[in-house]
């Protein structure tokens, strides 16, 4: 703590002098101060099709978190933020900081949903859900993120089966060297606790270049937090996480372009013992490298591409049942984009997973995926995106999966009304840890596979107002399962299962601006299974913010988040327990200073409420956070 303290009284020594100096200019007139912006105009989204096509033009249910809106949440995390998204429910976001983090997506389980970061594929192969840990992600480093809810297991192969969250990180993008800091200090305390004290702090630089064809990025960051128990109990349990990337790009020609990077994240963290569930000095470590390498070949009417990258995650558990796990995967996608004319745009494309762990030897598992998909969009308002990909996987085989998703535009005066519909397959591959790992293990498992349909509609007037809803129905076959096989010693193992399982539900989103700098927004989802759905799974939670900018300088913004009942498993004595419902208000401030300069302050939880969102685990209560941004 004493070095981000120190590290914190140089950054306000230099910020204190760019004040003044940008005061003097101020006064001469040679400053233009940057207003809070509410919205973007004319959207474009990339993920669905892989092409810059307006909104208006896609016919699936993305998500897009634009750069203003991570800068308009600086001090918050990724999955906080991805939180708020409609029919996304990230579980452990409230609790404390080292809480492993399930994402699941329109009712869902986490292994159905893939991270992408830069254009590649992640995920831990030694995990027994194979998912990315979104802990290890610092939100300052981050330029964009997009989310495709549905079945994309066509463009992006495995997992994308409810959701694909496609994120990309920054680069240099202005001429000249440039340096951005972020600091943010807050509270990290429970409902009872009312000390106030400072144990939540983050820091992060990073400093790009461009000059001509060369462009340069390099960025650390570090987070530290105390104060909370992992279990309910009185030891407190910290978190601490330091990260670094480093790009370097170079535009040879007109024509051709190459970009080298580099990541480093390391997480360590306390936790408590699971079962039964108590204090405990337990330990955890996680440790990931990552080097990629893109190029992009342009051509008349098209681009190849070659994106490439090597993953390494080391995992240490320090408990009474201490545990190591490292695993490796190497990804190629290799592609072709060709736009026959303003109508027809194709992508052919060959995607490569290699995954090794190492168990109690190491273990391999290979995808080898040729694919193709092409959009139409008409002058007239018919547009549709279609693919198909054949999965080739070393243990299982073989099998194919497509998907047809047309939508018709009907352009009104100020905006247009969309009516959009999907039927797409995807699969989850059973990962290493099910086909190999030390519990379960079974070598015959067959892939997951998922069907589903989608029908909805978007409206849109100007910048005044979208809505959208959307209902989803998926049938889930061949899910894998932990299947007790023999009842007299609990000897248990990984199995498809053969009942199949439905879920449908509706999603809603509304966002307005009924006057300038003012907006409304509010999101709402309801997901239903014909069994149950999965722990801690709410069947209905909704999302409403209001936000307001005072004089381009001062944005403000209430949000509040409500969760129905969800079931829970009592591990203590394997009971399912109903968890309560509960709503959670949160209000954020920043203040633009000057084009430089920016402040921050934020109360989440603002009621103090208590609730639970895992059985016997500690929730974060009434907690407060300042912070500073400086751009140079």
């Amino acid at each position: 703590m004493y070095k981000n303290l120190v590290g914190f009284g140089a950054l306000a020594l230099l910020c204190t002098k760019m004040i003044a100096q940008e005061g003097q200019n101020s006064d001469m007139g040679q400053i233009k101060t940057d207003s809070i912006q509410l919205q973007e105009l004319d959207e474009v989204v990339v993920s669905d099709s892989r092409f810059s096509l307006k909104r208006e033009n896609s016919g699936k249910t993305v998500v897009k978190i634009s750069a203003a809106e991570l800068e308009r949440n600086q001090g918050r995390t990724i999955a906080e933020i991805i939180n708020t998204k409609s029919g996304l429910e990230i579980n452990g976001v409230r609790s404390f900081a080292g809480q492993n983090l399930s994402v699941f997506a329109r009712g869902g389980n986490n292994r159905q949903v893939l991270v992408i970061i830069d254009g590649i594929q992640v995920s831990d192969p030694s995990n027994v859900n194979a998912e990315y840990d979104l802990r290890l992600l610092n939100l300052s480093q981050i330029e964009n993120i997009e989310i495709i809810k549905g079945a994309s297991s066509t463009l992006y192969g495995n997992s994308a089966a409810t959701a694909v969250i496609n994120i990309t990180t920054k680069k240099a993008k202005k001429d000249g060297i440039h340096l951005e800091a972020v600091s943010t200090w807050g509270t990290n305390q429970d409902q009872t606790n009312r000390s106030n004290e400072i144990s939540d702090i983050s820091n992060n630089i990073t400093i790009t270049s461009k000059k001509r064809g060369l462009t340069f990025l390099a960025s650390g960051g570090n987070q530290f937090t105390d104060g909370l128990s992992a279990a309910i109990g009185e030891e407190s349990d910290a978190f601490s996480r330091i990260d670094g990337n480093f790009k370097v790009g170079y535009e040879y020609s007109k024509r051709f372009k190459m970009e080298a990077s580099a990541y480093y994240n390391k997480l360590k963290s306390d936790y408590d013992n699971g079962y039964p569930v108590e204090d405990a000095d337990f330990h955890f470590n996680s440790e990931q490298s990552r080097f990629g390498l893109a190029t992009t070949f342009s051509y008349k009417n098209g681009s190849v591409h070659f994106n490439s990258a090597f993953n390494q995650v080391t995992r240490e558990f320090i408990s009474d049942f201490p545990n190591l796990y490292d695993s490796k995967s190497f990804v190629v996608d290799f592609f072709n984009k060709y736009t026959f004319n303003d109508s027809f745009y194709t992508i052919v494309g060959l995607n490569m997973v290699n995954s090794q762990t190492e168990f109690t030897q190491a273990v391999k598992a290979k995808n080898i995926d040729p694919y193709l998909n092409v959009v139409y969009v008409s002058d007239f308002g018919f547009n549709v995106n279609a693919g198909a990909r054949i999965n080739n996987h070393s243990e299982y085989g073989n099998h194919w999966i497509y998907n047809f998703n047309p939508s018709y535009r009907l352009q009104t005066k100020s905006g247009y009304l969309k009516f959009l519909g999907s039927f797409a397959t995807s699969y989850i591959a059973p990962n290493l840890s099910q086909l190999y790992g030390p519990f379960g293990a079974n070598t015959r498992l067959e892939r997951e596979e998922n069907t589903t349909l989608e029908g909805g509609l978007e409206y849109k007037v100007s910048d005044i107002l979208r809505f959208s809803t959307v209902y989803f129905n998926r049938k889930e076959e061949g899910r894998i399962g932990y299947v007790v096989i023999n009842p007299e010693t609990f000897e248990s193992q990984y199995q498809n299962l053969e009942e199949s399982i439905k879920i449908d539900g509706v999603e809603v989103e509304i966002e307005a601006t009924p006057i300038k700098d003012f907006l409304v927004a509010a999101n709402y989802t309801i997901a239903a299974s014909d069994t149950d759905l999965a722990l801690r799974i709410p069947k209905h939670k909704w999302n409403a913010q209001v936000a307001y900018t005072w004089f381009k300088k001062t944005y403000v913004s209430v949000h509040y988040q409500h969760l129905s009942k969800r079931q829970d498993t009592d591990f203590n004595t394997f009971a399912n327990v109903d968890l309560e419902p509960y709503g959670l208000f949160n209000l954020y401030v920043k203040h633009q200073l000057n084009n430089r300069f920016s402040l921050m302050c934020s109360i989440d939880n603002l009621w103090n409420e208590g609730y639970t969102e895992i059985l016997n685990y500690t929730t974060r209560g009434r907690n407060f956070r300042i912070g500073m941004s400086l751009k140079l």
